[in-house]
């Protein structure tokens, strides 16, 4: 929608912080209003969170300890305009304030920069046992520690530049940054290893990414001007994000992360909140078609009184470290762990001439990387790999090897697709089950060779005992069936399916379940949390 640009008679007056950062988002937008034909002049203010560089963000007193100065200064008339990170704001403008446009998203994901002699690939985030890792926010560390307890968290204040030279001059192993900043000042990261963590693999703060453009509430003429630069679509999605952080009555100490993003059609909402740095946080997820009562939604389920489930069955062994079991332990849900089916290998070696054909090696499951490499196979040097889930890609990890491709969707048609793009006319190597459904195989284009390479095969177990739980997590469509040989579910029972091709046995037979959103034991949780 075009708007008629009001005619001023003077330069509108930018404020923001001093900082690298706040002034290329400054200067972003003193560009921005340039395009337009409306120019701009930038003042620098210095805020209490710029002054006092020697305390944790808990420590200071009250909120928008990096807003509150550029407000007065909004308010007092000294300047027009006031841009912040759209996260640093509190999520109540002071009366006579507004935000009149927010600015599209950068990716709102995370980065673990980590010192190269300290990277250990075999590790989770390639991060060494024991590793240092500097970062001032709650939420980050009660999220990391979720995956990698042995890690040690250390305060880290800065800015964006400041913080990486800290990185490489003082104490630390690593440190948690955001991704928008680093892409915004176009860092040299050459030197470090760079994790890349998407924003429903640690969720970022509310409106993470985005530019905030206050203004005085009166000023109607700087209002219509700034409809030019405001993203509707961006401004709704990161409400439900303020919304939820608004209700939970937090500020930047609170360990809570929201992230709102609209797909297909929905609004998917991904949230972790704990009650400090140092609890295992709690994941929620949530698709809606609108956004009216979705913040509300989102919070009851984190409600100290709400209802959970007394025990939960799973059809996977899981180890004392396992993810989903902490999640559901936390909350004293009894959990019955145990596999019903065996996998045995089929072969033990192959010929080494078909590696030697090969540019990718796709694994649909942690068992197919582990009888693969079994095997002892000499690899092509750069053979590339492709996985299904974040369970094969940490399996693959283990075995020192990095993923060209993760397939993060529960749909293996979505997989399939986006996979045919990155191997078209090219050989892919698929070990795998004996009588694999073949579901990415066919999904790939006609001119990509594919070589299927059977190495175990999947044995049901007999005289499979039916469970009491009230909720049974289901694993793969071999459990399903084993399970369902001899057993009914129960009236009160729910069933939680980790694919949809375990879905589909259940549609087959006319059982509801859920489907988590990623197929992992995060995934998992988030669902069994949601029920």
């Amino acid at each position: 929608m075009k708007f008629s640009i009001p005619h001023l008679e003077r330069n509108l007056i930018i404020g923001t912080r001093g900082s690298d950062l706040a002034l290329w988002q400054a200067n972003f937008v003193k560009d921005s209003l340039a395009a337009i034909g409306i120019h701009a002049d930038l003042k620098i203010i210095k805020t209490q969170g710029d002054r006092i560089l020697n305390l944790s963000f808990d420590k200071l007193e009250g909120k928008g300890f990096f807003t509150k100065e550029l407000e007065d200064e909004l308010l007092s008339g000294k300047i027009d305009i006031a841009v912040h990170s759209h996260k640093d704001l509190p999520t109540e403008n002071p009366p006579g304030l507004m935000i009149a446009a927010v600015s599209e998203r950068e990716d709102p994901s995370e980065l673990l920069l980590i010192l190269k002699d300290c990277v250990d690939v075999h590790q989770k985030l390639s991060l060494k046992y024991g590793a240092k890792v500097g970062t001032s926010s709650n939420r980050r560390k009660a999220q990391l520690l979720a995956h990698r307890p042995d890690l040690q968290i250390s305060e880290l204040r800065g800015n964006v530049p400041t913080r990486i030279q800290k990185l490489r001059k003082e104490n630390y192993d690593a440190i948690m940054i955001a991704k928008a900043g680093v892409s915004r000042l176009g860092l040299d990261l050459s030197d470090l290893h760079v994790e890349t963590l998407t924003p429903n693999e640690l969720i970022p703060a509310p409106a993470q990414g985005a530019l905030a453009i206050q203004i005085r509430s009166s000023d109607v003429i700087v209002f219509e001007i700034l409809q030019e630069l405001n993203h509707p679509d961006v401004a709704e999605e990161l409400a439900v994000e303020r919304d939820v952080l608004k209700l939970f009555g937090g500020g930047c100490h609170l360990p809570l992360g929201c992230y709102c993003r609209r797909e297909d059609g929905l609004y998917q909402v991904f949230t972790s909140k704990a009650t400090d740095e140092d609890e295992f946080p709690d994941r929620y997820f949530v698709e809606a078609e609108t956004t009216e009562g979705l913040a509300e939604k989102i919070v009851s389920k984190f409600a100290a009184g709400r209802k959970m489930p007394l025990s939960v069955f799973i059809t996977r062994e899981l180890s004392e470290q396992s993810y989903f079991r902490k999640a559901l332990e936390k909350h004293k849900i009894e959990i019955e762990a145990r596999s019903l089916i065996r996998t045995v290998p089929v072969i033990t070696r192959f010929d080494s001439y078909i590696l030697k054909q090969v540019d990718w090696i796709f694994f649909s499951s942690k068992n197919a990387v582990e009888y693969f490499f079994q095997l002892n196979p000499a690899l092509p040097k750069d053979v590339k790999f492709g996985v299904m889930g974040s369970g094969s890609e940490e399996m693959l990890r283990r075995k020192g090897y990095f993923t060209a491709y993760v397939g993060e969707s529960n749909d293996t048609a979505e997989v399939a697709a986006e996979f045919a793009e990155l191997t078209q006319g090219q050989t892919v190597l698929f070990p795998g089950a004996e009588g694999s459904l073949r579901s990415i195989q066919q999904g790939l284009s006609a001119d990509t060779k594919v070589i299927d390479l059977p190495i175990y095969e999947t044995v049901m177990e007999e005289d499979v005992e039916a469970t009491g739980a009230e909720i049974l997590v289901f694993t793969s469509p071999s459990n399903v069936d084993a399970y369902f040989a001899e057993n009914l579910l129960d009236p009160y029972q729910k069933v939680v399916a980790i694919g949809k091709s375990t879905g589909k046995k259940f549609d087959e037979m006319g059982v509801k379940y859920t489907l988590p959103y990623s197929p992992d034991e995060v995934g998992l949780a988030e669902a069994v949390f949601g029920l």
